[in-house]
């Protein structure tokens, strides 16, 4: 009998937990609707979901309590057929949710991009099934939008990288005598992920947001030491090892690293087998701080907007051209999480104590 009690009351803290989740994602997410993606009665929106999780779920009943005129499709429930057939009514400015336990495939039709050309609105939250039941909360709270931490901040940290000539990444111990990764010569046109699709040509993306990126406009000029805490590896979820990782990287290529695990070398090998060396390319900027050292969320696309540092490795990086790398003919693309203590940009620290300081 008591044992069954126990059990009882496991299940109400789970459900009110579960509620408690769910009103705060109402809540977040009506506020992404309103002053992110400026959705109103006069446009429709279709929702297509699945309930394969509990943070598919929650997000499903959230986004039917701010929508309840919208349109709401079970992926299960209807062929790719008939699905593209509903987005060919909308018009543009019309709006696409997708909550998708893993990735919704309608055969060679790619979702978002095709809905972009139509400038339909799309807002995406797939891979939610990698995250473990523990870290739904910290994914939530990661939708939370910030306007301070994420639009204010990126704008003001965009501002200053578009004239700066030197960043130094320290990490691993006291930035007297931890690790330092010097970028020299400036960068390339600074890219944002903030919410703010004023100036785009498309409106929409994966959620939760949070992120100014860039590479050097040398990826040879690169060069120091890093200490890194996570990584993702061969399953596009995040690795954090027992102790930290230092790689070495002498003119953009990571050389060599210390404390390394299989599941790094493993990363390694397969980009050297592909690509010869192992290409660092982008910096990222994370600003979301839902997100940190100790508040993780397995899928490595929306971990990479924690607040603090990640790199890429691998050649492939989209949005820049360079000598020697086409645009498309990278492989490979993996973000790595830096321990970091601070940045300077210039002689200016903008990051300490886990924090953007703009």
């Amino acid at each position: 009998m008591r044992r069954c009690q126990g059990l009882n009351r496991d299940f109400e803290d789970s459900m009110m937990n579960i509620q408690a989740l769910t009103a705060k994602a109402q809540t977040y997410t009506q506020t992404l609707l309103s002053q992110v993606f400026f959705h109103d009665d006069t446009h429709k929106a279709v929702i297509v979901y699945d309930t394969d999780c509990t943070l598919s779920q929650i997000l499903s009943q959230a986004y039917h309590a701010n929508l309840p005129d919208a349109i709401f499709i079970n992926f299960h429930s209807k062929t790719p057929e008939e699905i593209r057939a509903l987005f060919d009514t909308l018009d543009a400015l019309d709006m696409v949710i997708l909550i998708q336990s893993t990735n919704f495939r309608l055969d060679a039709f790619r979702i978002r991009v095709e809905l972009f050309k139509r400038k339909i609105k799309v807002l995406e939250h797939p891979h939610l099934s990698r995250m473990k039941e523990e870290e739904v909360a910290h994914y939530i709270n990661a939708l939370e939008y910030d306007t301070k931490n994420i639009k204010e901040t990126g704008l003001n940290l965009k501002a200053k990288m578009d004239v700066t000539e030197t960043c130094v990444v320290h990490s691993g111990k006291e930035q007297c005598s931890g690790e330092q990764l010097h970028f020299p010569v400036g960068f390339e046109p600074i890219k944002l992920n903030i919410g703010d699709y004023s100036t785009m040509p498309n409106v929409g993306g994966q959620f939760p947001i949070g992120e100014v990126f860039t590479e050097s406009t040398e990826l040879t000029a690169v060069n120091g030491r890093a200490t890194v805490f996570a990584f993702a590896d061969t399953s596009y979820r995040v690795n954090k090892p027992k102790q930290p990782i230092t790689i070495i990287i002498e003119d953009g290529i990571l050389v060599d690293c210390e404390n390394s695990t299989p599941e790094f070398d493993e990363v390694l090998s397969i980009i050297r087998e592909g690509e010869e060396v192992v290409w660092v390319r982008e910096l990222g900027f994370g600003l979301n701080r839902g997100l940190t050292k100790t508040k993780i969320v397995s899928d490595i696309g929306s971990y990479e907007r924690m607040c603090g540092v990640h790199l890429s490795l691998g050649r492939k990086h989209g949005m820049y051209a360079k000598p020697g790398f086409k645009r498309g003919d990278g492989k490979f693309h993996v973000d790595i999480f830096v321990d970091t203590t601070t940045v300077v940009l210039d002689d200016e620290v903008v990051f300490e104590e886990e924090v953007w300081v703009v």
